[in-house]
């Protein structure tokens, strides 16, 4: 959700090489390849403005890192540069330029890689670069020309057909034969990642504990479609058919990630639960104890991955005399809007996105709704969201003007996580000024409302914590009407009919509905492996930014992410539907290249800050 300077000026005619922009771009890339075929580091990190940025995906850290300043920069190159053997940097589009500053895509190769990268200067230096692995030497995926052929056109008895070695790879695969990476958790991050690593080769089995692929959508609550616009949301390899609405349903998307989990041909363990895991250093492998539909099976993966979402278990805050209640009680993860809840008192505890769907469900079916808000919420209006922070990279306009998914995704992690508020801020701004009088309806209406401690907005809220915010898809006009009640503070009591807060209101209910979030990823750490492991990791997401819920000491990449971690051959996958997609690529591609034995020196793996 963020903004780019990437301006339509001065492409210089045709965009050759005499143009401005381009002879800027051109002149940069020489002489920063020249240093670097050197081997001067120095030379090198001086060709980036001192306060410039480098975010590396893989290619030069075998990590996803960003640089700082020069020292940082030079630090990292004389590390890294004698193995990552840089060349062949090229201007890969014509270069645009707006003010002091030019952008450019570019090519480049590593001894073991061909890499894509996005390049911002200012006043002739590196401001920031985005580099990126995009594929490894000798392991392409096998795509276009080097597709199979898919059939020998020989006649001759004992040919297997396609689905003959499909049944004898589900019959085999996890049993007689041994995966080499296993992913726990089968939603939209597991499946993309799993998709990855089938065009790569990578042997990888998916273990979800739901009866079918697109479950943890479809069991969500009737109302739910997707909050991020369709264009933001799409699948690796596969987009969504361009007639789909804007904001598919829960329903929908469940069936459209069943669909792709058997057209991708993914080895999917639907039905299975992971009991146990833990590392077997004799052999290199982990042992992952699974329930397959009442079958217990052993597996044993050299790499393993969670890719078990942004968060843990649900959080259901322990309140005085929740026991005595005598009314429903769910958790939002429970909520299915099911049943006969006509003029029954609900209360809803929560203010953020769950929140918001779940009070307008249960308003739609004739309950008495009460919100409960226990701290500020940021809230963003769907149709200002889309034209004013994703519109620009994530839209019809953004295809037409030729902004493909790809270089969308290069766009929004050129920024990085340091420079990302900045950028961020004048969008709110915008959004405030245009959207004025519908927040000053909500505040009249005693509505608590932030744009996240800095200004910076809903994606760096998310980015943070994961939480704190609500995309408007229409709740909160019921609010603004008085349609769903609102209420402010803490609750300190539940009653046999009622909820008490810490003002001494007691609100009737005939059910409750605990919309408080989720516990940390760490949780599902913990429990299926050890305490120690979950401790060695640390703290999973969050950047460092000593904001609340996301503490110092600064990391300048989420924590843990898609990213070696300080366990070896233990993967953390997950995030948006847009992060899953992106992100999977240089999780696949790191995986891959440890399968097939490329040196992967990972420059500065993470320290665990935060213990869980």
């Amino acid at each position: 959700m963020t903004q780019t300077t990437d301006a339509p000026a001065d492409r210089g005619g045709a965009g050759g090489a005499g143009s401005g922009a381009d002879a800027t771009v051109e002149r940069w890339l020489g002489e920063f390849d020249e240093a670097l075929r050197a081997g001067d580091a120095e030379r090198a990190a001086q060709l980036f403005d001192p306060e410039g940025y480098w975010r590396d995906f893989v290619a030069f850290t075998w990590n996803l890192k960003t640089l700082e300043g020069r020292e940082e920069i030079r630090e990292m190159l004389e590390s890294q540069l004698a193995a990552v053997s840089p060349s062949a940097w090229r201007l890969d589009d014509p270069a645009s330029a707006s003010g002091d500053v030019t952008e450019a895509w570019v090519t480049f190769e590593t001894a073991v890689g061909r890499g894509w990268a996005h390049l911002r200067l200012r006043d002739g230096k590196a401001w920031t670069l985005l580099t990126t692995m995009q594929e490894l030497k000798g392991h392409e995926e096998k795509r276009r020309r080097t597709r199979d052929q898919g059939v020998e056109h020989v006649i001759r008895r004992g040919r297997t057909t396609w689905l003959e070695k499909k049944q004898e790879r589900q019959e085999t695969l996890g049993y007689t034969e041994q995966p080499y990476t296993v992913i726990i958790g089968g939603g939209q991050g597991g499946i993309g990642l799993a998709a990855r690593l089938k065009r790569l080769g990578v042997p990888t089995i998916v273990i979800e504990k739901n009866e079918r692929a697109g479950d943890s959508w479809r069991k969500r609550y009737k109302s739910l479609h997707l909050h991020d616009p369709v264009w933001y949301d799409h699948l690796p390899y596969i987009p969504f058919p361009d007639d789909w609405p804007v904001f598919p349903s829960k329903d929908k998307v469940g069936d459209w990630l069943e669909h792709y989990t058997a057209i991708m041909e993914l080895d999917y363990w639907s039905g299975t639960q992971c009991l146990t895991a833990d590392f077997d250093e004799e052999s290199g492998t982990w042992r992952v104890e699974v329930d397959r539909r009442g079958e217990k099976v052993e597996l044993r993966p050299t790499q393993l991955v969670f890719a078990l979402g942004v968060s843990g278990y649900p959080n259901i805050p322990h309140v005085e005399g929740a026991d005595s209640f005598t009314g429903e009680q769910w958790h939002s993860s429970e909520f299915t809007g099911e049943g006969d809840v006509e003029g029954k008192r609900a209360v809803v505890i929560g203010s953020n996105n769950s929140a918001h769907d779940i009070c307008a469900a249960l308003w739609d079916h004739g309950a008495d709704v009460t919100m409960v808000q226990r701290s500020s919420t940021h809230i963003a209006r769907s149709e200002s969201l889309m034209s004013l922070a994703l519109g620009p990279l994530y839209s019809e306009d953004a295809l037409e003007a030729g902004v493909t998914t790809e270089k969308a995704d290069m766009l929004f992690a050129s920024w990085p996580y340091r420079l990302l508020p900045e950028v961020q801020i004048p969008v709110y701004e915008q959004m405030a000024e245009k959207d004025s009088e519908f927040y000053g309806r909500l505040r009249e209406a005693g509505f608590e409302l932030d744009f996240g401690e800095d200004g910076s907005g809903l994606f760096l809220k998310y980015l943070r914590r994961g939480s704190g915010y609500y995309i408007d898809v229409g709740a909160s006009q019921l609010v603004i009407d008085g349609e769903v009640a609102l209420a402010r503070g803490q609750v300190t009591r539940i009653r046999a009919d009622g909820v008490e807060l810490d003002d001494g209101t007691i609100l009737p209910a005939d059910l409750i509905v605990y919309a408080t979030g989720y516990g940390s990823m760490n949780q599902w750490l913990t429990d299926l492996v050890s305490q120690d492991v979950a401790d060695r990791v640390g703290k999973v997401w969050g950047y460092g930014s000593d904001t609340t819920r996301d503490p110092g000491p600064w990391e300048g990449e989420l924590r843990n992410m898609w990213k070696p971690t300080n366990v070896e051959q233990l993967w953390i996958h997950g995030g948006n539907l847009h992060q899953s997609r992106h992100y999977s690529k240089y999780l696949a591609l790191q995986l891959k290249a440890r399968m097939e034995g490329v040196p992967t020196p990972v420059y500065q793996v993470q320290q665990a800050h935060h213990p869980c």
